[in-house]
């Protein structure tokens, strides 16, 4: 509960994984990645309730030994094309009780801890704002990224002018890290999505602590910086 609201934070966790099997309960630093969610939920100052949703027997039996509470997903939402918006509603349905704001704490963000979380929701009300997505900076400026042909080519790979710069010249950028969701309930439902059309404000975050593991070197690059 903050200034009279209360949170519900959502832990979305499905059991498959194409790029990095079983990811969400793979060892990190001696427990499951996703333990590392659910304790900073759990320690956050705010989040009122916690519930992890999973098609998983396997992480919602973790979820149950670390007492918060379970709802298993329905195969349909367990698939490529559910969307986070379906996941969310289905919680929001099933649980008798009415939440102001929803927080989503995705565990592939296992170094986002509980300090980020409060200080999100507190930015939350410092901005007057209906949503708040955490973000980070980016490593290198867009101007370096591109596709390439099947040859290889870098004739057309940047734009004239951009190999005489040095990174330091350009404006910062950032990007989504996936860290932390927080979502006014009535807002998220008219929009139908977390990332409403307006009033809606990032909050930034550490590159550190916005490690997000689709691949075993993300793990291992947790694993560096919690050794």
């Amino acid at each position: 509960m903050y200034k009279g609201n209360s949170f519900l934070a959502i832990v979305p966790a499905r059991g498959g994984s194409k790029r990095l099997p079983n990811k969400n309960i793979l060892d990190l630093a001696g427990k499951p990645m996703i333990a590392w969610t659910i304790e900073a939920a759990k320690a956050s100052k705010y989040i009122d309730t916690v519930v992890v949703t999973s098609d998983s027997s396997k992480i919602l039996k973790i979820a149950n030994k670390l007492s918060v509470n379970t709802l298993e997903r329905p195969k349909i939402l367990a698939s490529d094309t559910a969307s986070t918006f379906d996941v969310i509603q289905h919680v929001v349905e099933y649980l008798k009780k009415r939440f102001d704001y929803i927080v989503l704490l995705q565990p592939t963000s296992p170094l986002r801890s509980e300090k980020h979380i409060d200080e999100a929701i507190e930015f939350l009300f410092k901005k007057n704002a209906n949503a708040v997505i955490s973000v980070c900076k980016t490593s290198h400026t867009p101007e370096w990224i591109n596709i390439l042909p099947k040859n290889g080519s870098l004739s057309n790979f940047l734009k004239r002018g951009s190999t005489n710069k040095r990174s330091q010249d350009y404006d910062d950028f950032y990007r989504l890290n996936g860290a932390i969701y927080i979502c006014k309930v009535e807002s998220l439902l008219k929009d139908k999505s977390l990332f409403l059309r307006e009033n809606i404000f990032a909050y930034i975050m550490d590159r550190r602590s916005s490690v997000d593991v689709d691949e075993s070197i993300d793990l291992d690059l947790c694993r560096c910086y919690l050794d």
